[in-house]
């Protein structure tokens, strides 16, 4: 994904990458990570849960309008700014 991220910047497409780990996030270095708590194969949480998974996602957009963010920038999710 990384890769891709960074294919996709240089052709001016804006990227976030929804990661689970933190760790891979700093060893991959995407442009923008956000790095969600939550299980594997779940990046958006639950699975019956559209509020929870439209607020990762619209928490992911508000990385791309933060211009004070330069890639490779990295924001941990916090479930609490859902609402």
């Amino acid at each position: 994904m990384g890769l891709v991220a960074a294919e996709l910047e240089r052709q001016g497409i804006s990227t976030v990458a929804i990661q689970l780990l933190r760790k891979v996030a700093e060893k991959v270095r995407p442009p923008r990570a956000l790095v969600v708590p939550f299980r594997h194969g779940y990046p958006l949480d639950a699975p019956e849960d559209p509020a929870r998974q439209h607020a990762v996602i619209e928490a992911a957009f508000k990385m791309l309008e933060d211009h004070r963010l330069q890639p490779p920038a990295i924001v941990d999710y916090e479930p609490n700014e859902e609402k």
